[in-house]
């Protein structure tokens, strides 16, 4: 593309959405231009269209000038996946970002809901709770603004046990054929009309009845995971973002289409809960509770979430303020916050003396004089135990665990000794555990900000093991181990999906070391990445390049994820 020919193209989008949403500054693009914590790239435009048509007119003017189109949501992911990776595409680059473009409407008497691709988890939360109902996630990547649309096109995992990934078979969406022929397609069960521009239109202004609907249209979530999960002695993980049985159109596409509704459902809330904390030092207790509960219990637990000692002590200093936040000012803050923590790193990065992660080293530092913000329960339980489960309960489900981890705890009544113990958490220990589970997930980002001139980087793995394999808990060789400051482990314990941040050493070779422990997880059996998706840090399996391929033949949406080609048809 000649200099006349971009100009010429660059007036177009700007026509289509106006000049104040066509930004073509480097400055005003890197946002949009980088990842939450991995990749970075150059591109011609970043466009933020108003409205489901203005998107469609974007996309086709995209096509018509054979650019690459990256469609963006919120920018959170973990893996760079939406956004570009370096310099070395063959097409010049369009971020089509949809922050603009927020939008839920709720359908069946709360039952399901119709998002658009702006629409936020943290949102869609707040809606459903007026039909006492609750979406795929909570609080977790909601907090920091991530959308629905992305967690529905990674296949996102969660928390919530019994709602499985994010999944549904009802989206609308734009794709391209092998011949290069742009093409809308409605399989949201819903009658919006026969052309594109009808379509989108009645679409955003929910110009549609309760006639409109169909109800047999698809699945709106993974009916089947709640008996998936329990196969305890399976030898394959309970889930992970390459599964080819969760792979449906929009669900898993990670920006291989560009998807403008998806069609989700919702889940009743529970009526009452508890929270059991649990401590141990012996690997095979949890193991033992984990079986326990998901092949006997006639109810799932809402969730289960394993800490690791050393994740506990560095969240308890680096997730301190992001903890705080959330307890004293609540959610609704929390998206505000980020933002305004993005506006002040950008402004901050252009003053000599000051870094990009001022934000972060402020946050430290000010609340390193804030009394200990967690309860004397659980420090005590981190004095006493390395290993942490927090298994949140609800309605019948309760008195089933409290009735198992009592029997199980009782040293009286079994001839093998125990080395853990359990207390069942008050309102303040329940709402502190939860938290400070969520503080962990960014605490070793805050770390590497704050350290470094002695932290070279994170090696970030999200792992799904096998469902018997006991031996869960890593030992790494130490020619490994000796490369980093911390391992944090974390995660989604009966769903054997853990989380593993490990803050390599400054000059440490982080993506030499990586393939080195991704090598032990193969022989381990284990599938990575488990829920964030390949991005551009993991490779593509047969499976999932298959899928991309035939989503996607002429390789224009998103090329290069996966490590797969960023070349016009795949070259």
């Amino acid at each position: 593309m000649n200099s006349n020919e971009t100009t010429a193209f660059i007036e177009k989008l700007q026509s289509i959405v106006g000049k104040k949403h066509t930004l073509t500054d480097p400055a005003r693009t890197l946002f949009y231009r980088q990842g939450a914590r991995f990749g970075k790239g150059d591109a011609l435009a970043v466009v933020l269209p108003g409205t489901l048509v203005e998107q469609w007119h974007v996309l086709k003017a995209c096509v018509e000038a054979d650019v690459i189109v990256i469609t963006q949501s919120a920018n959170t992911g973990l893996t760079g996946g939406s956004t570009p990776d370096g310099n070395d595409y063959d097409r010049p680059i369009v971020i089509v970002s949809t922050r603009r473009l927020d939008g839920i409407n709720v359908i069946e008497n709360g039952e399901q809901v119709v998002c658009l691709p702006g629409s936020t988890l943290f949102r869609l939360e707040k809606e459903l709770k007026k039909y006492k109902r609750g979406p795929h996630s909570v609080i977790g990547s909601s907090c920091i603004g991530a959308s629905v649309m992305g967690g529905v096109c990674n296949n996102s995992g969660g928390a919530l046990i019994q709602h499985g990934p994010a999944y549904t078979q009802m989206a609308v969406f734009a794709q391209l054929d092998a011949q290069g022929k742009l093409q809308l397609v409605n399989h949201l069960g819903i009658e919006l009309g026969n052309d594109p521009d009808t379509i989108l239109q009645n679409l955003q202004n929910h110009n549609y009845s309760d006639k409109d609907i169909q109800l047999d249209a698809g699945l709106g979530h993974d009916h089947d995971y709640c008996d998936h999960v329990r196969q305890i002695d399976a030898d394959t993980p309970a889930r992970y973002n390459a599964d080819p049985a969760r792979h449906y159109e929009a669900s898993g596409s990670a920006g291989r289409l560009m998807v403008f509704a998806v069609r989700l459902d919702t889940f009743p809330l529970e009526e009452n809960t508890a929270v059991f904390y649990i401590g141990t030092n012996n690997t095979n207790e949890l193991d033992d509770i984990r079986r326990h509960i998901l092949g006997q219990f006639k109810n799932l637990p809402v969730s289960g979430e394993y800490i690791h000692r050393d994740a506990f002590d560095i969240a308890a200093v680096y997730g301190k303020h992001l903890f705080l936040a959330i307890q004293k000012l609540g959610t609704d803050t929390i998206p505000k916050m980020y933002a305004l923590k993005n506006f002040v790193d950008r402004i901050m990065s252009k003053i000599p003396c000051f870094s990009g992660s001022f934000s972060d080293k402020f946050a430290v530092t000010v609340c390193k004089l804030w009394p200990n913000h967690l309860p004397k329960s659980l420090r005590d339980y981190r004095d006493r135990y390395a290993h942490h489960l927090i298994l949140k309960m609800s309605d019948e489900g309760i008195a089933e665990a409290e009735a198992f981890l009592k029997s199980y705890f009782d040293n009286s009544s079994t001839a093998e000794k125990r080395d853990g113990s359990y207390f069942r958490c008050n309102n303040k220990e329940a709402e502190a555990a939860m938290l400070h589970r969520f503080a962990v997930a960014g605490a070793a980002t805050v770390y590497r900000n704050v350290h470094t001139k002695t932290v070279e980087d994170l090696v970030a793995l999200d792992i799904a093991l096998r469902r018997n394999d006991k031996d869960w808990f890593e030992t790494l060789p130490e020619s490994i181990s000796q490369h980093f400051i911390y391992k944090l482990y974390y995660g989604h314990f009966f769903c054997s999906v853990f989380h593993q941040d490990y803050i390599a050493k400054k000059g440490t070779d982080c993506s030499k070391v990586e393939e080195e422990m991704l090598a032990i997880l193969d022989q381990r059996g284990a599938q990575y990445p488990a829920e964030h998706n390949v991005g551009h840090l993991y490779h593509a399996n047969e499976d999932l390049k298959k899928f991309y391929h035939e989503l996607d033949p002429t390789n224009s949406f998103n090329p290069g994820i996966g490590k797969t080609s960023k070349k016009k048809y795949w070259q």
